[in-house]
């Protein structure tokens, strides 16, 4: 008895082994696909993002290569430095005056592209034409635009007898007007995503709250913005981690100033590493961005999920 249970024992073992075998070599090709990928990753992204790390605990010479061994003085002096200081206050304040009037805007705007009018397509390709402009040729046009002699806001200003704005000289209105112009910037592919999320809720929820007799704000509560909610969730994610890496249009129409007033710390640590030469503060900051972005994500993730109706 017990040698028919062992050779049935070494079939079913036997009939096993293939299945492995096929299973590792299907692993094997799946690697093979995903070589290219992580390689890419890792020489454009986990290699930088370790080096930084890296040399955020040294002192660096000029070449960017680690000196002397600091440990957390680099950190230590970020956070006594009233610049970085600063450099931290204006973030913060761009991303509270960029992320909530853009997404918005883009929202309103969405709404009203989504209904069926004569001609609607000519605006919705008004809306999110702000796309095809880089961010380089857009500042440069709102550099124009906020001219305090030739700029179109100065003029307009002047027809009311209004007093001049200093629009990007003014430590008060500096971060306010590269504000402006980032929502603008952003507004294209905020208003794109929030449109095809629009087209995508059932028609039928609408035709059967008319049935009911609900109005359109009722609507708009009860059916658009519950079922917009992950389209809401991913557009708040990315404009709140791309206000934090805003770089171009601090670099060309303000480059950090008036009086550090728009020297976000993006634009702080371009200028620590290439400018001073300072490659290991630099890279402390980074290190910083990189948290406050990743701890300000997790908060995303964490509270604003719960809000989210995917079905």
């Amino acid at each position: 008895m017990s040698t028919v249970q062992d050779r049935t024992d070494r079939l079913v073992v036997a009939e096993g082994r293939p299945g492995a075998w096929a299973r590792t070599r299907r692993g094997r090709t799946a690697l093979l696909y995903l070589l290219p990928s992580i390689i890419l990753f890792s020489v454009f992204i986990f290699y930088p993002m370790f080096r930084t790390i890296y040399l955020s605990f040294f002192l660096t010479d000029q070449a960017g290569e680690a000196a002397v061994f600091v440990g957390l003085d680099n950190y230590k002096y970020l956070l006594e430095s009233a610049a970085f200081l600063n450099s931290a206050k204006a973030t913060i304040l761009f991303v509270l005056y960029t992320v909530p009037a853009g997404i918005i805007i883009s929202l309103f705007l969405a709404l009203l592209a989504n209904e069926k009018l004569k001609g609607v397509g000519f605006f919705r390709t008004i809306y999110s034409s702000t796309m095809g402009v880089s961010v380089a040729a857009a500042s440069v046009v709102w550099l124009f635009m906020f001219h305090p002699s030739i700029g179109m806001f100065n003029r307009f200003l002047a027809i009311f007898d209004f007093p001049q704005i200093q629009w990007l000289l003014d430590p008060q209105w500096a971060l306010i007007s590269v504000a402006i112009s980032t929502i603008w910037m952003n507004t294209g592919f905020s208003f794109l995503i929030l449109l095809g999320g629009l087209q995508n809720i059932d028609e039928h929820l609408y035709e059967s709250a008319r049935i009911d007799g609900a109005g359109y704000f009722y609507r708009l509560r009860r059916i658009t913005l519950p079922m917009l909610s992950p389209t809401l969730f991913f557009i708040i994610t990315i404009s709140l981690i791309n206000a934090f890496q805003t770089f171009g249009q601090i670099d060309i129409l303000t480059k950090g100033g008036p009086a550090q007033s728009t020297n976000l710390i993006v634009y702080s640590i371009y200028r620590e590493a290439f400018v001073n030469y300072q490659f290991g503060t630099a890279s402390a900051q980074a290190v910083f961005l990189f948290l406050c972005i990743l701890v300000v994500t997790i908060l995303q993730f964490r509270l604003g999920e719960r809000r989210v109706h995917y079905q």
